[in-house]
């Protein structure tokens, strides 16, 4: 009986812990900064920086070429047209890591049970305790990328947009999967100045 009840509490626990999971998932965490002035609807023409800053010895990155493409579906969504040459805006990218640190609480089984009526009928009949209690913590630590876009006005040599997207990648030196990096551009670009344009019927 023991083991049964057991069964359902951790049964119960992990539910609820699947459930305040899901409920808390949400898209990336992004922050954008730009000028209200900025003539963004003048804007015609982009390219992107060379070398890349997310670039590496000398070659362009996967992770820069998965970058590129996703920037380049979302500019050319709100009417811009990417050139090799000169162009009215230049974009770059940063990948900036800071070291995190994470205490997970480690739950040990605790099992009670006993029999008789006690001190004034307290705790009479079967009993059991709720089988898991936070004893300790586990200290672990990983390093946390936040990926930074910039926009640049090639005549005004200013930066006219700049969007962060916090907790972009969780280990330096792999590549993110596309969906990942498509996923992560278009949070950022969902903020950008311009809306995306309707396609004419």
């Amino acid at each position: 009986m023991m083991r049964t009840l057991f069964r359902s509490f951790l049964s119960i626990l992990m539910a609820t812990a699947m459930l305040a999971a899901s409920g808390c998932a949400t898209g990336p965490d992004v922050w954008v900064d730009y000028s209200p002035s900025t003539p963004f609807g003048q804007y015609k023409t982009f390219s992107f920086a060379h070398p890349l800053d997310t670039d590496s010895d000398g070659y362009q990155s996967i992770l820069s070429q998965r970058l590129m493409a996703a920037t380049q579906r979302e500019l050319e969504a709100r009417g811009m047209r990417r050139i090799n040459g000169p162009a009215q805006l230049t974009v770059n990218f940063k990948l900036m890591w800071v070291e995190r640190t994470q205490v997970t609480p480690y739950f040990t089984p605790m099992i009670g049970y006993g029999f008789g009526r006690g001190y004034y009928g307290y705790r009479s009949g079967f009993y059991g305790a709720w089988p898991l209690y936070p004893t300790q913590g586990v200290v672990s630590t990983h390093m946390e990328g936040t990926l930074r876009i910039d926009i640049t006005d090639e005549a005004r040599r200013q930066r006219v947009w700049v969007g962060l997207i916090s907790d972009f990648a969780t280990d330096i030196g792999s590549d993110l999967a596309p969906s990942g990096v498509e996923a992560a551009v278009a949070a950022a670009f969902a903020k950008y100045p311009l809306p995306v344009r309707t396609p004419a019927k």
